[in-house]
């Protein structure tokens, strides 16, 4: 007879008592031997299912192991393991918060590097959600409801963001948490639950631009984090949106000088790049730039659109310091 055998045995002779202090028992002998405190991110693809209908199951598939390939290639310079993986969706664990970020930010650095060589109907965002919370784990098998918060906080986030709970943004040393902009409290997808939270800036930490600031309007604008960001006069275009960030001056005549599309701007290997769609006159940093032609766009950045409108490239942090309005566009 097993050890099993015989304790099923003897539960049979218990009283109602005796078992109920026996699950207390176990439950706190369950927690104490297997709960253990982690950070946990998830990491999916946005706009999987309209890419599958595209492009065919083949291809979507292969966007699916992409995402995960990247994420693998990335997590050797972090402490985290894979827990999950399911459809286009990762689950990973790591000892800390920070090491999640830094999972994340090596994972955003190779998804750039490969989207500026592909054509731009088929550059493709991720969405990360993280959390920190107890787990019932035996190192191999992870559970609890810390996973199913971290999940929905990923399906919550725009394209291309980081999102963290305010117990992962609690955990950041100082430097990451001013990199965080605030987000308030949003209710989890198919809950009653509601929980502040946080993006990561991450373009700043990359030294990318992640806002953009209009002299002649005083208007600041959150860059998208998406792999083409368009600019141009048009606003909308058979009832839809035609640019993501659309350019006007105070004064209506010189806003006519602006294309309806004037130009882009590009997720590349080592940045954003501007790529020129106007023939009217475009500076980046007081040099022309031809239509069709490709310039890097660092922090600082100034361009120049058709001779009436200035454009800043700069940092969050930078922006924060004297800002009063920022405009999210929606994605």
């Amino acid at each position: 007879m097993t050890l099993l055998d015989d304790f099923l045995l003897n539960l049979e002779k218990l009283d109602l008592t005796e078992i109920i202090r026996l699950q207390n028992q176990i439950s706190n002998t369950l927690t104490q031997r297997f709960g253990k405190y982690v950070a946990l991110a998830s990491s999916d693809i946005v706009g999987s299912t309209s890419y599958f209908a595209h492009f065919g199951d083949e291809a979507g598939r292969r966007l699916q192991q992409q995402h995960f390939d990247f994420l693998a290639q990335a997590i050797e310079k972090s402490d985290g393991q894979f827990i999950d993986m399911v459809g286009d969706s990762a689950l990973m664990v790591y000892p800390t918060v920070e090491s999640a970020i830094r999972h994340a930010l090596e994972f955003k650095r190779i998804m750039q590097k490969n989207n500026c060589d592909l054509p731009v109907e088929k550059k493709w965002a991720s969405r990360i959600g993280i959390h920190s919370g107890i787990v019932l784990t035996d190192g191999v098998i992870y559970s609890g409801d810390s996973i199913n918060i971290c999940v929905k906080i990923s399906s919550t986030a725009q394209a291309g963001a980081i999102r963290l709970s305010k117990t992962a943004f609690s955990e950041l040393p100082n430097l990451l948490r001013l990199a965080c902009r605030n987000i308030g409290a949003i209710t989890l997808p198919s809950t009653s639950l509601s929980i502040e939270v946080a993006d990561l800036v991450w373009q700043d930490l990359l030294l990318i631009p992640s806002v953009l600031f209009i002299e002649e309007t005083g208007t600041r604008y959150l860059l998208p984090e998406q792999p083409v960001v368009s600019f141009g006069r048009m606003a909308t275009i058979e009832g839809s949106k035609a640019n993501d960030i659309v350019l006007e001056h105070p004064d209506p005549y010189s806003s006519k000088l602006i294309s309806r599309w004037h130009f882009e701007v590009l997720q590349a290997a080592e940045g954003l790049v501007l790529h020129v769609l106007s023939d009217k006159l475009t500076e980046v940093d007081g040099h022309v730039v031809a239509p069709g032609e490709y310039v890097p766009i660092k922090i600082g950045s100034r361009v120049r659109v058709a001779g009436v409108l200035t454009i800043r490239f700069l940092a969050n942090m930078e922006s924060l310091n004297s800002m009063e309005t920022i405009i999210v566009e929606s994605l």
